[in-house]
Formats: structure tokens, sequence, C-alpha cells
């Protein structure tokens, strides 16, 4: 079965250094920190595909695809949470709402 094809990933060298700096950062979210890793995973020289990066990773072949594209097409700000709909939950320490 052929290998879909994967956008390549280019980064300057600012965008490099930023990435890396908010993988090192301590108050980065751990789901922000990961999908950074990702696209510096497939930003490498080797143009490693999807599936090796997952392999390496311990992620789902299509997490890697989704993270790749949508860095391709927005840059840094894609891997932001997009905003999701409906009403925003509501957190009590009280336990009431």
């Amino acid at each position: 079965m052929p290998m879909p094809w994967a956008p390549v990933v280019s980064l300057t060298e600012d965008d490099r250094k930023q990435l890396e700096a908010l993988l090192r950062a301590g108050s980065t979210p751990q789901a922000f920190a990961f999908r950074v890793q990702v696209v510096l995973r497939v930003a490498e020289p080797d143009c490693p595909p999807n599936l090796q990066v997952a392999a390496e990773l311990g992620c789902n072949r299509r997490t890697v695809a989704v993270w790749r594209a949508r860095f391709v097409r927005q840059g840094l700000a894609g891997l932001q949470d997009a905003p999701r709909s409906g009403r925003p939950r509501s957190f009590s320490p009280l336990g009431t709402c």
C-alpha cells in the first residue's frame, strides 16, 4: 500500500528556537508541549513519516498528521486549542454552580 503524502514542515531558525523554548518552559501546558514536540520532530532533516513519529512519541499517526497539517496551515497559532462550541464549564470550589 503506498504511503500518503504528508506536507513538509520547514522551520526557520527563529521558529525552531521559539518552539524549543516553549518545550523547555515549565509553564507550557502538557498538551501544547506535546504538539510542539510533534512539530519539532517532523521538521527534522530526515523528514520522518507520520507513522514513525507516532511510534517514537507513543501516539496515533492521525494525531501526528493533524498537528503537522495545522502547523503548515496556521503556524504556531495552529497548535493552540481551538475554541469549542457550547456553554463553558463552570466550577465552584464549594461544589455549587
